[in-house]
């Protein structure tokens, strides 16, 4: 007998092709949908560099008839629009490093295919993230907690998981590691088994400024470069071009520089050194709370600044009940307004 129907996304690659032969063997009827979020207007074929290609459906299609599930392709190409490359371009303009995987997961991937789900009668979504999700009875609460593959643990990507929508997600890889994945597609004869992973930002085919160029009407505008005392050091050449921490294409200053802030408000690129980029605190807002029904007052946490971070000692107070500060016990490198904690 079934344990319900799920609608999987499926993105041509080994991880979701893997999910969907691990969910029949556990006795879900499953259905296979890969999302049209992007077109690739110069019309060529890229692979696996951006998301939505001609590869990836037919490998998608390709995954779903070697196991027999049905595979529907979805055009939510105007919804992603609005929802991250907008954001995405957006956040540069305001002087902030975006995080559109983020945007993407929880506007597209989990909150429309949701919808979707009900639509068709499925009783969950599933995708091929590394993650863990657990009941636990004491606090009544469902949670979020890392896959068991702690080198592929994507649980960061997926901190926008409400109550609501946990009890409908299933992720069915949260504790096979990323080799035994690609051995179990070689062994099911899955052609997929060694296609290599996507890029983080699976829309743009090229460096992102020019992506930005292209796709948006909004004036880039040179400014000045400010060392920490405000003094003027230089030129910059519009601020989508920097982020916070970095140190390529800042020019000659006769020592290392990087980027120290982003000030959109006064079209100002702040530079400083190594040790100026070191900071404790930070300020958060778009709270979500998985583990916990609240804080009240300060709560000791292991927190991490961005995807790729180790998790860290720290300190979470409430401000309110949108908004807390962080302070870490050791001073983190780089804290980026625009991503997530």
């Amino acid at each position: 007998m079934s344990k319900g129907k799920v609608l999987l996304g499926m993105s041509g690659g080994v991880d979701s092709s893997v999910a969907a032969a691990v969910l029949l063997e556990q006795g879900y009827e499953v259905f296979g949908v890969t999302l049209k979020l992007w077109d690739n207007e110069e019309g060529v074929d890229l692979g696996h560099k951006m998301c939505c290609s001609i590869n990836d459906v037919e490998d998608a299609r390709s995954v779903a008839a070697k196991l027999g599930i049905p595979h529907y392709v979805l055009n939510f190409k105007n919804f992603f629009k609005e929802k991250v490359v907008d954001y995405f371009i957006g956040d540069y303009f305001k002087g902030r490093t975006p995080n559109p995987c983020i945007a993407c997961n929880r506007y597209v991937k989990f909150s429309e295919m949701l919808k979707k789900a009900e639509v068709l009668g499925c009783d969950f979504v599933a995708t091929g993230h590394y993650a863990r999700i657990e009941f636990e009875p004491e606090s009544g609460l469902y949670q979020l907690k890392k896959g068991q593959d702690h080198k592929k643990d994507q649980s960061y990507v997926l901190y926008h998981l409400s109550q609501e929508t946990l009890p409908k997600v299933l992720l069915p890889l949260w504790n096979i590691s990323k080799e035994d994945v690609r051995k179990k597609a070689a062994d099911i004869g899955i052609r997929v088994a060694n296609k290599p992973d996507s890029q983080e930002i699976c829309f743009v085919d090229k460096d992102y400024t020019t992506f930005i160029k292209k796709h948006s009407n909004n004036q880039i505008i040179p400014g000045n470069f400010f060392d920490i005392s405000s003094s003027v050091i230089g030129k910059h050449k519009g601020i989508i071009h920097y982020t916070v921490g970095q140190r390529k294409g800042l020019g000659a200053f006769g020592e290392k520089v990087f980027v120290k802030a982003v000030k959109p408000e006064e079209n100002a690129v702040i530079l400083g050194k190594e040790e100026d980029l070191f900071s404790k605190k930070l300020w958060v807002e778009d709270i979500n709370f998985c583990s916990v029904h609240s804080i009240e007052g300060s709560l000791k946490v292991q927190s991490k600044i961005r995807y790729g971070s180790p998790s860290k000692e720290s300190t979470i107070t409430m401000v309110n009940n949108k908004e807390a500060i962080i302070e870490f016990t050791e001073a983190q490198r780089a804290i980026t307004p625009g991503q997530s904690v």
